[in-house]
């Protein structure tokens, strides 16, 4: 009788969760998707076998949700996250007390081997919280299950972004593109690149107990960022300046507001640089070569162009 390996993925159909199940999935594993809404991850379910990928309901502020999640799992990956705070679901809860719930119930349950994926930037004393509440999270998860891999991605990018997708129909909509922070660095990083880490990670037991931090092949401002977008999708807005004291009070008015453009906390992310640490283990230690924006993004931002990619568009001199 063949031997029955299972995975549990907690956030699996999430942007990074639905490349890493699919990886699952063609090695053969069974692949538990623990989420809050599993109707909405049943588009997973044709990326494998029939009955191989199960959606379970497993809030991660749901300790016996979670215990049967993961109970019988040989692996468990967490990519649960929140990118604004809120009051129902606070980044303390989603991600510090939900990633130490996970590690402990792991470990409790003798899962061999689970990767816990952050970001670059956790730090317990930051004044973000989501920053704060990430690195808190990476010490409850290294003090619970000692031997977890941490995978610290940069701004990751795909088709399903929302940091590229959001920035190229801003474009489309605004006759300026504001630019906060521009000086401000970051090392976009590929999600086929990030879930292929997961793998590796996985696969290597020397990545056992250790940090990555994944970023892409290049540095960029987050003005030349800007540029790029507004060159690739074909549109001639300037880039306009923002002063962070203009664009911090106007993130607290419009804080509580659907659809806000930044958050105070977002602004304080954006303020600081996100690149892989000097020394850090990154994706070449994980045998992945990464993959330039260039190569992908503007394949999927061509739907932002004049007639959404479909006729030719006048290509209009750009601000660098």
């Amino acid at each position: 009788m063949a031997t029955r390996h299972v995975a549990t993925v907690f956030g699996g159909s999430g942007f990074i969760g639905r490349y890493v199940v699919k990886r699952l999935a063609l090695q053969g594993y069974i692949v538990r998707v623990a989420v809050r809404d599993p109707e909405a991850a049943l588009f997973l379910k044709p990326m494998g076998q029939v009955g191989q990928i199960v959606p379970l309901y497993a809030p991660v502020t749901n300790e016996g949700a979670v215990h049967r999640a993961i109970d019988g799992a040989e692996i468990v990956v967490n990519l649960v996250g929140a990118l604004t705070d809120s009051r129902s679901a606070p980044f303390h809860v989603v991600h510090t007390e939900g990633a130490a719930r996970i590690a402990r119930v792991a470990a409790a349950c003798g899962v061999g081997k689970l990767v816990h994926v952050s970001a670059i930037g956790a730090d317990p004393a930051s004044r973000s919280r989501y920053a704060a509440t990430k690195g808190a999270a990476e010490q409850a998860v290294r003090a619970a299950f000692p031997a977890a891999t941490i995978l610290r991605p940069s701004v990751v990018f795909g088709l399903e972004d929302k940091f590229f997708n959001r920035f190229a129909a801003f474009a489309r909509l605004s006759p300026v593109m504001p630019v906060i922070s521009g000086a401000s660095k970051m090392q976009p990083v590929y999600v086929s690149d990030v879930a292929d880490a997961v793998m590796a990670a996985l696969a290597d037991p020397a990545a056992q107990g250790k940090v990555y931090e994944l970023g892409g092949p290049r540095v960029w401002t987050f003005r030349e960022i800007l540029s790029f977008i507004l060159k690739t999708t074909h549109r001639n807005r300037p880039l306009v300046n923002i002063p962070m004291a203009i664009a911090r009070l106007q993130a607290c008015v419009l804080q509580h507001v659907p659809g806000k453009p930044l958050t105070p906390d977002q602004l304080l992310l954006l303020s600081k640089d996100n690149v892989v640490s000097a020394g850090a283990l990154g994706l070449a230690d994980l045998g992945i070569t990464p993959t330039p924006v260039e190569l992908v993004v503007p394949a999927y931002l061509s739907r932002y162009q004049p007639g959404g990619g479909r006729r030719p568009a006048v290509l209009l001199p750009q601000e660098g």
